[in-house]
């Protein structure tokens, strides 16, 4: 994805680290109500006028997290900022900025890094976060991104992970599943592109799978629901890591067990067909496989009403006491103990 036929390339040494900044913000525009400085001082003066405020930072690495053979650089800044996004949502808070840090080997000219901050600009301007500062780095191993949210909410809306009580509803938004398929997918034809260079994929039967993996998007509109609805969760969590192992997080948080019913667990209709081509459990992926980005809370029973009959919301299960331990209730009736089999960046083979 790094190379262009069309056109000369800018080596980064041409610019200097400074020079490189400056080009690549100069289409950032910030938001004064909360954002007194950007980027060009040694530190960005932010004003969130008396509320609460989150942080949260995540690392991308080549070869770990994104692999550049099928992840366009557009694609990748998008994706990097939506990670993010997701934590601050997770809180039930409003992101309002990010700094953006990579480090990038010489093998990079300038045209490929303007690719990547196009994607990191569209996402910053659809989901209204300012860009105000980050660094750069020289790399002997591909590229790294780091990027860090700020946001914030009044401290009452905050929702955390250890808020949850014994008959508490389950609840996530939208489907799961399809990212992590989309992955199998697209690595079934890098495989394929070794063998035959030549070969041109066909990826338009699995258009939402692709998309999912290469341009998840963050749940910016729940928080904003929950308010109309007048629900906060007891607690939450994005679904970042995989199923069991966020629904782990949330029980160990807030010293409760659970049951799932896989019965309830929603499915797109893509994922249940590509994993009948695969011959891969739904259940399993959408359990273990991680990147949905979608929202996991718990709510307490009499708010029930306030989410019935939403097609943003499922109810998949309840929390109970700590000692009945984490299950998933199988269709068959039968209860499986849960166990946290997320993907895991710290165990990724060579």
């Amino acid at each position: 994805m790094l190379e262009n036929s069309q056109g000369s390339k800018t080596n980064l040494s041409e610019l200097g680290e400074f020079g490189l900044i400056e080009h690549l913000t100069k289409n950032f525009k910030i938001t004064p109500e909360n954002t007194l400085k950007g980027i060009g001082d040694d530190a960005a003066v932010l004003d969130f006028h008396g509320e609460k405020t989150v942080v949260t930072t995540d690392l991308l690495v080549e070869g770990v997290h994104f692999d550049l053979a099928y992840m366009p650089l557009k694609h990748l800044g998008y994706k990097a900022v939506m990670v993010n996004l997701s934590d601050i949502y997770a809180m039930n808070a409003t992101p309002k900025q990010i700094t953006v840090s990579f480090a990038v080997s010489n093998r990079f000219p300038l045209e490929a890094l303007e690719e990547l901050y196009a994607g990191i600009e569209l996402a910053a301007k659809l989901y209204e976060v300012d860009v105000v500062g980050g660094d750069t780095s020289s790399s002997t191993s591909g590229l790294v991104i780091s990027i860090t949210a700020l946001g914030s909410a009044p401290e009452a809306d905050i929702v955390y992970r250890n808020g949850a009580q014994p008959g508490d509803l389950l609840v996530v938004t939208g489907d799961l599943g399809a990212a992590y398929m989309g992955l199998q997918v697209l690595e079934r034809e890098k495989e394929v592109f070794k063998v035959n260079p030549q070969s041109q994929p066909d990826l338009e039967p699995y258009s939402y799978l692709v998309e999912r993996q290469l341009k998840p998007e963050a749940r910016k509109d729940i928080p904003p629901l929950f308010r109309s609805l007048e629900l906060k969760p007891t607690s939450m969590i994005d679904i970042s890591d995989g199923l069991s192992s966020e629904i782990i997080h949330l029980c160990k948080s807030s010293k409760t067990g659970a049951n799932l019913y896989e019965e309830k667990i929603p499915l797109d209709p893509a994922v249940i067909s590509v994993c009948e081509e695969f011959e891969i459990d739904s259940t399993t992926i959408t359990l273990s496989g991680g990147e949905d980005y979608e929202l996991l809370f718990t709510i307490a029973q009499g708010d029930f009403d306030k989410i019935k009959a939403n097609p943003n919301f499922t109810v998949i299960g309840h929390m109970t006491e700590e000692n009945e331990g984490m299950h998933l209730i199988t269709r068959a009736n039968q209860k499986i103990p849960l166990i946290a089999r997320g993907w895991n960046a710290m165990e990724k083979e060579d």
